[in-house]
């Protein structure tokens, strides 16, 4: 498989790592000193696109790729806002892009988890809920995306909670999620229920970046052929 890399930073290398390792080709690497060579006729070359770049370059990284032909995986947060214009792209060109916040395996089944426990933790609203994130000093983003995707599964399932808030006092209904920046941490979540009597806490801690960059190429070889808008429910079948 031919892989075009939108966004050379850490996971971009621990990608191409892998991707190497297991025989497919890296065709072309993208980073901010070389946007200019990201052509409709570079990305051609490619079988598929991975992007994990910046969130004020994402976007145009997604576009191009849909305007260019070729599938994309994304996985920079923090521009959601205009995910839905990427929608209506990937039906203009009948192209293909697979979006997650976390790749992961395991962070997908932490988030069905959550999604569950939070079901049961609906009929017990004595309990209330925070969460805790923890990233490396040089993620810009926060919350992590992957925070933002546990507390949407906690205000699909918790009928008492309205939104989430970080950074700053929690009002009725909201829930907090406290963001920590320190040392060279992949990613840390943890969801804490309390009451007066006991605290119910789960967690995923990263051990390295590999599982997140094996998750991408897994979607990055799924993908190809196909067309729509996917995520990891579609490529877990759950």
């Amino acid at each position: 498989m031919k892989i075009a890399l939108l966004g050379y930073g850490k996971m971009g290398k621990t990608i191409d790592q892998l991707a190497t390792a297991d025989g497919h080709e890296i065709v072309l690497k993208i980073d901010k000193d070389n946007v200019a060579d990201r052509t409709p006729e570079n990305l051609k070359k490619a079988d598929v696109a991975i992007e994990f770049s910046q969130p004020d370059s994402a976007f145009d990284n997604i576009c191009a790729c849909l305007e260019s032909g070729v599938p994309v995986v994304a996985g920079t947060t923090a521009w959601l806002d205009r995910l839905d214009e990427a929608k209506a792209l990937v039906e203009q060109h009948q192209g293909a892009l697979f979006y997650a916040s976390n790749f992961s395996i395991g962070v997908n089944i932490f988030f069905a988890l959550n999604r569950q426990l939070a079901k049961m933790m609906n009929a017990h609203p004595d309990y209330t809920v925070d969460m805790e994130e923890i990233h490396h000093t040089q993620k810009l983003d926060a919350p992590s995306g992957t925070a933002i995707t546990l507390a949407e599964g906690l205000l699909d399932n918790l009928e008492q909670k309205s939104g989430w808030v970080e950074g700053k006092e929690p009002q009725a209904g909201e829930i907090p999620i406290t963001s920590k920046r320190e040392g060279m941490v992949p990613g840390t979540h943890i969801v804490n229920y309390h009451s007066s009597v006991d605290t119910i806490t789960i967690k995923h801690e990263a051990h390295s970046r590999e599982g997140f960059a094996k998750g991408a190429l897994s979607a990055a070889t799924w993908i190809v052929g196909k067309q729509g808008f996917f995520g990891m429910s579609d490529l877990l079948g759950y």
